[in-house]
């Protein structure tokens, strides 16, 4: 089995090396990093600048860039077979709800399977980061399921693992994503040459953690399986808004009537 590891920590995180060294039990490891934490990057692409690729002393390559950029370089052009599947990880900290729209852990997972390959994201959900061999081994888990029962269709899951011993965690949910609080303010602070700076606030707390949510799993011992897809159209607003352009549109623009999903 060929696996491509990538993640946002960079290329020197210890998740990754954890998660490199785990799944090497399972086959052929490519290793294909950012060069540098590249946390909150989400899913973009770097095309003002080329990208140089390294390898460090552990092989891993490590690319100047996104961790889309990275997944994108190397199944488009640096690998010399298309891998079976992309894992990203292992994150430092959680990835749950509303941080998957900025997550770079998310993202790496996210091209791989936008290019047609079964991805995996891996996070554990703690900023202590005590406990990524569990998380890695939860990763294997999921591998070796995949490997001996494939999915029939396209896959793309974000994994979040509590910080707790492996043989600590009550099992696995498949969960649908919480939503979180309004994120808190920036705070705004002076640099040393006394120009004005700003730091982006912290996440918002969990407002939709019922029972079914990622957030409610990994509160509770769980491991967090959600699947996600990509078509952000929402479906329901389709026919109300064409009737709100028809009636309002100034410019006197022929409205047309929603295509039928799928068409």
């Amino acid at each position: 089995m060929r696996i491509l590891l990538s993640n946002d920590d960079g290329y020197f995180a210890p998740g990754l090396a954890t998660l490199a060294e785990a799944l090497a039990a399972l086959g052929d490891v490519v290793v294909v990093a950012p060069e540098r934490d590249r946390s909150g990057a989400s899913n973009s692409l770097t095309l003002d600048r080329p990208l140089a690729v390294r390898t460090s002393h552990l092989g891993f390559r490590y690319v100047n860039g996104t961790p889309t950029d990275c997944v994108h370089l190397a199944v488009t052009g640096l690998l010399d077979h298309l891998p079976d599947m992309v894992v990203s990880g292992i994150n430092h900290g959680a990835n749950m709800g509303d941080d998957t729209i900025y997550s770079g852990t998310v993202a790496a997972a996210t091209e791989g399977f936008l290019l047609g390959i079964p991805s995996i994201a891996m996070s554990l959900a703690s900023k202590a980061g005590g406990n990524y061999p569990a998380a890695a081994q939860v990763a294997v888990d999921l591998v070796t399921k995949f490997r001996e029962r494939p999915v029939s269709q396209a896959l793309l899951l974000n994994v979040n693992v509590p910080d707790l011993p492996y043989h600590e965690l009550k099992g696995t949910r498949i969960t649908r994503l919480g939503r979180r609080h309004k994120a808190e303010g920036v705070i705004r602070s002076s640099n040393p040459r006394g120009e004005t700076v700003y730091w982006i606030g912290a996440a918002g707390d969990a407002q939709d953690a019922g029972e079914g949510t990622d957030f409610h799993a990994v509160a509770n011992g769980f491991v967090s399986v959600t699947p996600l897809q990509i078509d952000l159209t929402h479906f329901a607003q389709l026919g109300e808004l064409a009737d709100w352009l028809a009636a309002e549109d100034a410019l006197g623009l022929p409205t047309g009537q929603p295509e039928a999903a799928g068409s």
